[in-house]
């Protein structure tokens, strides 16, 4: 799930070198957290949250064969 949130926010992004994303997994759900610089925070994001919905739908049914729940946190 890391890479392909990377790629995504990678193609996205102005600046890839600082895109930074880790994992933080439990019992129940994987929390993937998305760092990105703060001038292309509205690249990921986009208007109205749609850029940051699209992501989270593509992690969602990539994720739909695990049993775990997948958060992405934009930060």
């Amino acid at each position: 799930m890391k890479e392909l949130v990377e790629v995504i926010a990678k193609s996205l992004v102005d600046d890839p070198d600082a895109v930074v994303v880790t994992e933080k997994e439990n019992e129940k759900e994987l929390i993937v957290e998305l760092n990105v610089a703060p001038a292309d925070m509205g690249k990921v994001i986009g208007k109205q949250g749609r850029i940051a919905k699209a992501i989270r739908s593509v992690v969602k049914a990539a994720s739909s064969k695990d049993e775990k729940k997948v958060i992405l946190e934009i930060q």
